[in-house]
């Protein structure tokens, strides 16, 4: 049986690597052209429910917690005065909570776990039809063509296998600017702390968070409008949005390396579902694009766990597994998805600052 995943991130690969585990091999068609040809993005906390869990089916805990760190679990939470409203310490060394990882640190292990020849680069994904003799014929960017029995998307946000199952549109929840400090100075180095930075208010969040390599990565997010990407291409118009904010703060925009880069965020509407399609399923961002509020990239390494046991439980008759972890996954997926929404909404809500407080304090 010829299976086929389209996308080479964090969930089709280990996918790749599970079914591999269980004997079965796969295709992994990734669109870079090898893997250092983009960066990556900043950290992941692993949730032991999902992304660790799915790493452990791997066989890669002991790598994972090789690489990861406890310490990055570390979260602060300023208002725009700098005052403290949050700060979470995790245990010293502990891997009960969530341990941050960077996501190229994560990718490349997963890369290398797998072997030699699992993931074609260079295959950027136009078109899916029906196969003369069943299964599905493939079409890549340059005209490359070629056939699979099994065909799963991971090729995220904007999916193109996605298409085959449901004409869902994305939404715009919010804008994300993003800006890099690759050798910040100690007092911001201080500022943010080994893990992540959160200053909210005035519906717009600066954040940073630092990275295993000592970079600090910037995020500012903003709700989502009407206004062009290029008003936020600056950093003398980013500074304008937070006029009257610390600035021991506002210095994380003054410091950073590279102009400001903006993107839109978006996400599928919560319940999104699909009628089950013969040989043919979506895990990740394909699925069930969420806001980035810490659920996405566990979840889909959760989908990837949840779909290879189901595969390797019944090789008789894949397209019955196929249908079985939808079914799973939907139910799981419908609460996530609510859940991250309601969190995108208070953190860019004129009362944030009052909100984020009540839900991180435990209730006593």
């Amino acid at each position: 049986m010829r299976i086929a995943i389209t996308g080479g991130g964090l969930g089709g690969l280990t996918l790749a690597r599970i079914l591999h585990r269980h004997g079965i091999s796969t295709t992994v068609y990734e669109r870079e052209a090898h893997r250092h040809a983009r960066t990556q993005g900043g950290m992941l906390d692993l949730h032991p429910e999902s992304g660790q869990r799915a790493l452990a089916d791997a066989g890669l805990t002991a790598q994972f917690r090789a690489a990861a760190r406890p310490q990055g679990e570390e979260h602060r939470i300023l208002d725009p005065a700098g005052r403290t409203l949050v700060h979470h310490r995790p245990p010293p060394g502990s891997f009960a909570g969530r341990p941050e990882i960077d996501r190229t640190t994560l990718r490349d292990l997963l890369l290398d776990s797998l072997p030699s020849g699992t993931v074609t680069w260079q295959h950027r994904l136009t078109d899916v039809q029906p196969g003369a003799g069943g299964g599905f014929e493939l079409t890549f960017a340059g005209g490359h063509r070629t056939g699979c029995d099994l065909l799963i998307g991971a090729d995220g946000a904007r999916s193109l296998v996605r298409s085959q199952l449901t004409a869902t549109t994305l939404t715009p929840v919010a804008t994300l600017i993003e800006l890099t400090i690759a050798d910040p100075a100690p007092e911001l180095a201080n500022l943010v702390g080994p893990g992540n930075l959160w200053c909210i208010g005035n519906r717009r969040i600066l954040a940073a968070q630092r990275l295993g390599t000592g970079t600090l990565k910037v995020g500012i997010s903003l709700p989502a409008d009407d206004r062009p990407l290029d008003d936020y291409r600056t950093k003398n118009a980013l500074l304008e949005l937070f006029a009257g904010w610390n600035p021991d703060l506002t210095a994380l925009i003054t410091a950073a390396d590279n102009p400001p880069t903006p993107r839109p965020i978006e996400a599928m509407p919560t319940g999104t579902s699909w009628a089950h399609h013969p040989n043919l399923t979506l895990i990740g961002d394909a699925a069930h694009l969420m806001p980035p509020v810490g659920e996405g990239a566990n979840q889909a390494l959760l989908d990837a766990a949840e779909l290879a046991a189901e595969l390797a439980g019944d090789r008789a008759d894949p397209d019955a597994a196929l249908r079985t972890y939808e079914q799973k996954m939907f139910a799981r997926i419908g609460p996530v998805a609510e859940m991250s929404a309601r969190v995108q909404a208070m953190m860019l809500s004129p009362t944030a600052a009052e909100d984020v407080v009540r839900f991180f304090t435990p209730a006593q």
